[in-house]
């Protein structure tokens, strides 16, 4: 049984805005059928005895002093903005108020 049907995959494009034709649905399920699947078998692999780690090899010394450095002033940033409001850059909307579930 797949992990993740064509109807999922056509939900999962509405969300991301994705035109998505009927070919691309059956071709993405299979794929992210087969992503799923690896992961659960990753899934499988760990160990209770292996503690989670977010890098292979410790770290040392990642930290640095906070210096104050020189910056560009809100006026230098805006300059070469399209358009500014506030000293903030000013973009168009993309998502509207009401959002469909």
């Amino acid at each position: 049984m797949a992990a993740i049907s064509r109807e999922e995959v056509a939900h999962l494009a509405r969300l991301s805005r994705l035109a998505v034709t009927e070919e691309e649905l059956d071709t993405f399920a299979g794929q992210l059928d087969v992503i799923l699947q690896a992961v659960a078998q990753v899934g499988e692999v760990a160990a209770a005895d292996i503690p989670p780690t977010s890098h292979s090899v410790p770290l040392t010394n990642i930290f640095r002093e906070d210096v104050v450095t020189p910056c560009l002033t809100p006026q230098e940033a805006l300059s070469g903005a399209p358009d500014a409001e506030d000293q903030r850059f000013r973009v168009p909307r993309i998502l509207s108020e009401d959002v469909a579930s």
